[in-house]
């Protein structure tokens, strides 16, 4: 009993602001070498490049004001001819609190060390996610929860978010709640079933959902209806819909003078 409630006050460690240095790193990727040379300046065009990210540097020079968060610390106990060996599974999110955010995990046998990792790994799958006033009873079109219904899955829990309208708040778990916040959603409604208590899950199938809504097309027209925006404000995610070949609107001839 003792031994779980320290991994649950460990678990619930709030969300903290390192304090950032200059980034001075050797790129060993392409992508890595784009960002230190100046060509990529947003994390938003280092993640349409298609290029896989594989340097948490990358982040750091990108997003320097990002936080991060522990989930979970579980101990891990394995029995060996020499005697028994012990290591913690960390699980961490990590966000801007503006449209980004990455879920991460690593093992070792120090809880430090392997947090340090379990936050690179966080910042190695960052994802990008829209937002909007996708709740019929808002209407604002401020970006402010999620723009459509979205479902994620892992293991046996499954989660399924809804746009809520602007005051309601994360009417979700404290897990979800995490995610979301670092991810910049400030209103949301939350249905889930499962086995909702296993927390590494739970935080999977959260991060999934919105994965979905990562790669979810949203027509122009319901773009500019209810304001979606994807990753950071300013940016809109008409940015990123490409117009379909053939659907030009042809440009109206220009009268002679």
């Amino acid at each position: 009993m003792v031994a779980n409630r320290r991994r649950q006050q460990r678990g619930r460690r709030p969300a903290q602001k390192r304090e950032r240095r200059p980034v001075e790193w050797d790129p060993k990727t392409k992508l890595g070498r784009m960002v230190k040379g100046g060509k990529i300046t947003s994390m938003s065009d280092a993640l349409r490049t298609g290029l896989p990210l594989r340097e948490p540097e990358i982040v750091d020079i990108l997003l320097p004001e990002t936080d991060d968060e522990v989930i979970d610390v579980n101990m891990v106990q394995r029995m060996t001819d020499s005697g028994r060996r012990v290591k913690f599974l960390i699980t961490v999110v990590v966000g801007n609190n503006d449209g980004y955010v990455g879920l991460g995990q690593a093992k070792g046998k120090e809880v430090g060390s392997s947090i340090r990792k379990a936050i690179e790994n966080a910042k190695l799958n960052m994802i990008e996610i829209k937002r909007g006033c996708g709740s019929w009873e808002c209407g604002c079109r401020k970006a402010h929860t999620v723009p459509f219904t979205i479902k994620g899955k892992s293991g046996s829990v499954e989660i399924m978010f809804k746009p809520a309208p602007q005051g309601i708040g994360l009417a979700t778990g404290e897990v979800a709640k995490k995610i979301l916040r670092l991810a910049g959603v400030k209103d949301c409604w939350a249905f889930t079933s499962g086995k909702t208590k296993t927390t590494v899950n739970y935080a999977k199938a959260v991060f999934n959902a919105l994965k979905e809504n990562t790669q979810m097309r949203v027509m122009n027209s319901e773009i500019n209806k209810i304001g979606i925006i994807s990753g950071s404000l300013g940016i809109t995610a008409e940015t990123e819909q490409p117009t379909p070949p053939g659907t030009e609107q042809p440009t109206p001839p220009q009268e002679a003078k």
